[in-house]
């Protein structure tokens, strides 16, 4: 078995740039309700924001030693995505580490295990996703693997597919479907643009949204 592999192929600049202007609710919608993770995985800041390839690492429960291997290898902007069998009572990742990641330009973490040193974090300013917080150390102990693919949050995310994540959650998106999921994401913020115009001329909700139809065929009775 081999260990520790290179990202098979990392999506271009281009494409991390344009998805990077979209929110991960955004592009969710965007992409056919596709790629959400699971709503249990939560910046420990609502201010963090990532976005950039994923570097894959499979650990083993309240074992770190994979993702250490994996902050020694990240490449700049890399975000180190975490699959550590979604184990809440570990705190996995501190500050010590999160010093690590940021000396190498590493752009963020996602983990479905426990981080701890929060306040530490925040004041670093290093953006951190996880399922908890937990001041229970870890073992250095069990071999996993980098770059293979793995399933954190109900989603499967294979190396190089981009991660966005902020205040509401994170989504993967498919490095080869990056620049068409863009153009998807801006034709949705501009329709919106002009849902919210319409509400500040004095439209209504149901006019906007051309409800009308739905609900006389629903049957819908209102009595005011």
């Amino acid at each position: 078995m081999i260990h520790i592999k290179q990202i098979p192929e990392r999506p271009s600049r281009e494409a991390v740039e344009a998805i990077a202007k979209f929110s991960p609710a955004t592009l969710h919608e965007a992409q056919g309700r596709r790629g959400a993770l699971s709503s249990r995985l939560k910046p420990i800041d609502y201010r963090m924001k990532l976005c950039g390839p994923a570097l894959t690492v499979k650990c083993a429960p309240r074992d770190n030693i994979m993702l250490q291997l994996a902050i020694n290898y990240a490449q700049p902007g890399d975000i180190i995505v975490v699959s550590a069998g979604e184990y809440e009572e570990a705190g996995s990742f501190g500050d010590v580490l999160a010093n690590a990641c940021l000396a190498k330009g590493i752009g963020g973490l996602v983990t479905d295990t426990g981080v701890r040193d929060t306040l530490q974090l925040r004041d670093l300013g290093f953006p951190v996703f996880s399922l908890s917080v937990c001041i229970k150390g870890t073992v250095k102990e069990t071999l996993g693997a980098v770059n293979d693919p793995i399933t954190i949050g109900d989603e499967l995310v294979f190396p190089g597919d981009i991660i966005v994540g902020d205040a509401d959650g994170l989504v993967v998106v498919r490095k080869d479907e990056a620049l068409a999921v863009a153009e998807l994401a801006q034709a949705r913020e501009d329709a919106e643009a002009g849902y919210i115009a319409a509400y500040k001329a004095g439209k209504s909700v149901i006019e906007v949204s051309n409800l009308e139809p739905v609900l006389k065929a629903k049957g819908l009775v209102v009595d005011l």
